[in-house]
């Protein structure tokens, strides 16, 4: 086992890993904790009460964050010529389309959301491999398939993620960065959490939200009372 620095013994110690801290408190929390010399990640694992091999317990979603990521999300547009002033004008870093469905098969995949248009999906299709395991491929349930382009491209820059539970049973998501205020991390650490309430699957028994962990990167985690969310 990896020895532990000073500061990250410092860390360690300013959490009480017999309590569950409320929301509030945890996003105060994880703002003294970070020590690493960037503006970390605030992210939270949300472990549900649900078997994701079964397709009518599968929960993938998408919130807006209302005080957004902190980060400069990176937007292709694959979009058709009459659409690509459309995408310019909401902010998409690169827009087009065979140009770069040949730079995609040749393995670029330097963004972070793509956004297309339902005639173009088709297209796609032969580039699965390469897009699938980043998690890049759009998607009309994550509203990236559409024909207002505009729109979506605007919520993913102001701070609209997608989330989807993951084998284990855990969602994780980038939900800011540590540079936020406490307030501001709260807010939408609640947002995710509302969200993921309201898509509860019927089939789900038993307790749904098991367990929450709120951490930044390189940090140690703080586990948030579940009980106040559900």
């Amino acid at each position: 086992m990896a020895r532990l620095t000073k500061k990250q013994k410092e860390a360690v110690a300013k959490i009480d890993k017999s309590k569950f801290y409320s929301l509030s408190e945890a996003s105060a929390l994880v703002k003294e904790i970070s020590n690493a010399k960037f503006d970390a990640s605030v992210d939270i694992a949300v472990r549900l009460g649900v078997d994701p091999k079964k397709a009518n317990q599968m929960v993938r979603g998408v919130v807006s964050l209302p005080h957004g990521t902190g980060k400069d999300v990176k937007v292709l547009a694959l979009v058709t010529p009459d659409k690509e002033q459309e995408a310019k004008d909401a902010g998409a870093d690169y827009v087009g389309l065979n140009e770069y469905l040949d730079k995609i098969k040749g393995g670029w995949t330097d963004v972070d959301v793509i956004i297309t248009m339902p005639s173009v999906m088709g297209k796609l299709g032969p580039l699965g491999r390469v897009l699938g395991p980043r998690g890049l491929m759009p998607n009309p349930k994550t509203g990236t398939v559409t024909m207002d382009i505009a729109k979506a491209v605007s919520e993913v820059k102001a701070g609209k993620i997608d989330f989807k539970v993951d084998k284990t049973g855990i969602v994780h998501a980038a939900i800011g960065k540590v540079s936020f205020s406490a307030d501001k991390i709260e807010g939408n650490a609640q947002e995710l959490l509302s969200t993921l309430m309201k898509l509860k699957p019927t089939a789900a028994k038993g307790v749904y939200m098991k367990s929450i962990f709120m951490s930044s990167t390189m940090s140690p985690s703080i586990a948030v009372d579940s009980k106040a969310v559900s």
